[in-house]
């Protein structure tokens, strides 16, 4: 083994360390705090997202990080999604593959909003896969209305997309799986 792949190992393990040996308390509240940060964000670049928010059936909040490097691409994130009845919290990650020419970084975040009670389950409990073939459309009229900003994923369910200084004019989620974080709940 040369000592450019011991070192590279070497600087992957110092960097993964201190997520290991924090408590599963520390790195829930570490989601939560990310997760208000988030929030307060989305209500000053979007105040009604917050009456959206508060009348909603649940809400999830991610940071996603990505990256792109010629012909593949991926990336990950971790989140909370919120029950607004109950208050339960369930801590989520999401994992995403990109294949396409491309180059860069990119870290953002993801607020979802679910009018219903059945949209928020299906996405805790089941989990949401997106694939090539999905679209998030900005609507019009009195439908955009419900949450104004944010891009209509599927009926009853919106999302907004943070990155940089503001709101994304569009999202692209190919190959992208949101599912429970077993180790967090």
């Amino acid at each position: 083994m040369n000592r450019t792949a011991i070192a590279s190992a070497a600087t992957i393990l110092c960097l993964a360390l201190p997520g290991w040996a924090a408590s599963k308390e520390e790195r829930q509240a570490d989601v939560r705090r990310t997760a208000e940060q988030t929030l307060e964000r989305l209500y000053r670049l979007q105040p009604r997202a917050k009456a959206s928010i508060e009348k909603a059936a649940g809400y999830a909040v991610f940071s996603n990080f990505g990256m792109k490097l010629l012909m593949a691409g991926g990336g990950t994130g971790q989140g909370v999604a919120v029950d607004r009845s109950s208050k339960r919290e369930v801590f989520m990650k999401m994992v995403e593959v990109q294949a396409g020419l491309g180059f860069g970084v990119k870290k953002f975040q993801l607020v979802w909003i679910f009018e219903t009670q059945k949209a928020f389950n299906d996405f805790v409990v089941s989990g949401w896969e997106i694939g090539a073939q999905a679209n998030a459309t900005a609507k019009r009229g009195d439908q955009g209305a419900w949450a104004a900003g944010a891009l209509s994923v599927s009926p009853g369910v919106w999302l907004y997309q943070l990155a940089g200084d503001g709101l994304a004019v569009e999202l692209t989620a190919k190959g992208t799986k949101y599912y429970r974080d077993d180790t967090l709940n």
